[in-house]
């Protein structure tokens, strides 16, 4: 059964609770508003992303390494930052409706209407023409398409002119110009535009009045920062080399919607990769094709996935792009690379008095690294990986299925036992199997209900494998597993099973492919 892009969202949302994957928080107290709990599933799909993450940045590469830095920082990290003065996002409400939206992502939401219609105008083509069809051409010459894509570029550059100039009335004229209409009321009775700051700030102290402001981190890059010189010291470091962490952020935002896609609390990985002054650049590139890589290696495919450069840049950039991809509300972002000079060392060096420079033996000279940023949520990566996953499937013999084609080394379980009854002795020849294999594979035992029944719930949550002990098993050591995707299934002897299994988990064989 196929499904549309507008329920497939809710049908994730409630494949996620059904299943064990991700629950509203405080749900017996009717929940909080965009705050969201990992159940046993979604923790584990969660922990081995993030691996799939860490050990890709930090294992291997060799001038690579990891730190975990405190939430709790001092004020001044985000005065120095440039977070107090200008992380700030331009909010815009429909009187009508009373929803509250971001003004540069209706705008956004706007072009990307503009774009599908260019997808559809070439979607037509290719039917019309067949395999003599030739797409970039078509995109050069066709006049409609020049015409979406002209009027593109000119919302593009009049958006980049008003947040550049920090011009928030022309910003809602931009938006009033354009007829866009509130999505709930389908008005356009605009309020002005204003600014929101996103920080959250919290008192640390124990005594009313003798309390210090501090902020809950809105990224985690700042820890590696003020970090710079501990742990170049100390690990013998030489530019260039690079800074992972993995850990929560928490924003403020103006809208916290479409499920764990934007939250006020979230997890980040990111890296901060320094290098030599002019040649930021060449490493800006390396790391959106390396980044684009580790994606590609999942077999999400590769028509889910685009760059997107950004249309303002933030005040510490001097290149920076998403990795854009196609959730089912859309093309969002989902992971940034940022060129951040030297901003962040300079202005820690400037807000701490302490210098925060690099020898460069080569040189023969001190200098402030500059930065180059890879930074993606993990929150997002976790909802794209089950966007892409979920799929409801009508079989041969009429009936259905739901199946979640995770990438097997991401699987939260990688193999399922099951004994063909529960009696016999299939149990406890289950069981060693089990035993067996948990030792490398987080792995279930399941005797309850029919044989079909228990391939269901399994493909139903992702479990790559799934192998049954009859009573033949007794007799001969052989067991049958049955693969996912392909529902196929084949006799093989005990023995073979974790050479099997893990030839199809192993991380080592998805990392392999990021080389």
């Amino acid at each position: 059964m196929s499904v549309t892009n507008e329920d497939k969202l809710k049908l994730i949302i409630s494949h996620c609770k059904e299943m064990g994957f991700v629950f509203p928080s405080s749900e017996i107290y009717d929940g909080l508003s965009a705050t969201y709990d990992y159940g046993q599933l979604g923790a584990e799909l969660k922990n081995n992303i993030r691996r799939y993450w860490w050990t890709s940045m930090v294992q291997m590469h060799e001038n690579i390494v990891g730190i975990d830095a405190a939430i709790f920082m001092h004020p001044t990290t985000w005065k120095a930052s440039g977070h107090v003065d200008a992380f700030n996002d331009p909010l815009i409400d429909n009187k009508d409706s009373k929803k509250r939206y971001r003004a540069d992502h209706l705008l956004e939401d706007h072009m990307e209407k503009i774009r599908q219609k260019i997808a559809k105008e070439v979607e037509k083509a290719q039917k019309k023409f067949g395999g003599s069809f030739e797409e970039a051409m078509f995109l050069q010459t066709n006049p409609n398409v020049q015409r979406h894509v002209t009027k593109i570029s000119e919302i593009e550059g009049r958006m980049k002119q008003c947040l550049e100039d920090n011009d928030l009335e022309a910003l809602r004229q931009l938006i009033v110009d354009l007829e866009i209409v509130c999505p709930i009321s389908g008005t356009r009775n605009w309020t002005e535009v204003r600014q929101f700051n996103l920080m959250f700030s919290t008192e640390l102290g124990s005594v009313a009045g003798d309390s210090a402001t501090i902020y809950l981190r809105p990224e985690t890059a700042q820890g590696i920062f003020v970090n710079f010189l501990n742990v170049q010291k100390t690990g013998r470091m030489k530019i260039p080399f690079g800074i992972a962490q993995t850990g929560k952020a928490f924003r403020n935002e103006i809208v916290a919607r479409q499920f764990i896609f934007r939250m006020r609390e979230f997890e980040q990985m990111e890296m901060q990769f320094f290098v030599r002054p002019g040649t930021e650049m060449e490493w800006y590139n390396f790391w959106k094709e390396t980044r684009m890589k580790w994606h590609m290696a999942l077999g999400m495919g590769a028509e889910h996935y685009r760059f997107h450069d950004h249309i303002k840049l933030a005040h510490y950039a001097n290149a920076a792009c998403d990795i854009e991809y196609d959730f089912p509300m859309g093309f969002k972002e989902l992971e940034g690379i940022h060129s951040r000079t030297d901003f962040d060392l300079g202005n820690h060096e400037k807000f701490s008095g302490k210098k925060l420079q690099y020898f460069d033996p080569e040189l023969n000279q001190n200098y402030v690294p500059y930065v180059v940023e890879t930074s993606i949520g993990l929150d997002r990566m976790f909802l794209a990986v089950l966007s892409h996953a979920y799929i409801e499937e009508k079989l041969e013999d009429g009936s259905e299925r739901v199946v979640l084609r995770i990438p097997p080394a991401l699987a939260p379980v990688k193999a399922a036992v099951f004994p063909l009854l529960g009696k016999d002795g299939l149990p406890e020849k289950a069981r060693e199997i089990f035993n067996l294999l948990k030792l490398d594979h987080n792995c279930q035992y399941e005797e309850k209900d029919a044989i079909g029944k228990r391939y269901r719930r399994q493909d139903a949550i992702g479990t790559p494998y799934c192998i049954t002990v009859d009573h033949q098993s007794l007799e001969d050591n052989t067991v049958t597993i049955r693969e996912r995707d392909s529902m196929k299934q084949e006799r093989v002897s005990i023995e073979q099973l974790p050479a099997i299994i893990d030839q199809r988990v192993n991380m080592k064989y998805l990392l392999a492919k990021v080389k």
